[in-house]
């Protein structure tokens, strides 16, 4: 990661006041105000069932920054399950490489940050699941089978309909809980 880009996005996470988080993705700082009640809401929902299925070894862990340096990418999903040792660490950020799978639900204000950015750089970052809870959309979406450049699976729910999340969890996603905007 370019030495500037990293101490601008140490400067802009020092200065911003609390409920604020902030990401980079190549020479773009993403800057986010806290989520709503529905979106906390939702991400219980879909964690509880994680947290069910994740293998010994994995840990949830929420808004942890995960970097790839060497592509330029700072980024803090929602959810996150990371190997033991990953977080045995009094760093802020873990390498994104390590996460088992990147789960987001989709920012009213900034949709793209989510459904075009996180794409792009989730792949290059080496995270071999992204799902993507759409609350305003009541879809639910599954990226897998990256290769180092963008994933080559993609499957597509509405909220009331199951999606099967592949190992290491190996499960099918509720989604009749989860709330619309």
């Amino acid at each position: 990661m370019n030495p500037e880009h990293f101490a601008l996005l140490e400067e802009a996470r020092r200065s911003l006041p609390d409920g604020f988080k902030v990401e980079i993705s190549g020479d773009t700082i993403v800057m986010m105000v806290s989520p709503s009640g529905i979106h906390q809401r939702n991400l219980l929902m879909v964690r509880r069932q994680f947290d069910a299925h994740a293998p010994a070894g994995l840990l949830p862990s929420e808004n942890t920054d995960l970097v790839s340096p060497n592509v330029g990418k700072s980024r803090n999903p929602d959810l996150t399950y990371l190997p033991d040792e990953a977080l045995e660490t009094t760093d802020n950020q873990v390498p994104a490489e390590a996460a088992a799978v990147a789960v987001e639900l989709v920012s009213p204000s900034n949709p793209e940050n989510d459904w075009v950015g996180k794409v792009r750089d989730y792949p290059l970052m080496g995270i071999p699941l992204y799902l993507l809870i759409d609350a305003g959309q009541k879809t639910v979406t599954l990226f897998s089978r990256p290769d180092g450049t963008r994933y080559h699976r993609r499957e597509d729910v509405d909220f009331g309909e199951h999606l099967h999340i592949p190992e290491p969890f190996g499960f099918d996603l509720v989604t009749s809980g989860l709330l619309p905007y």
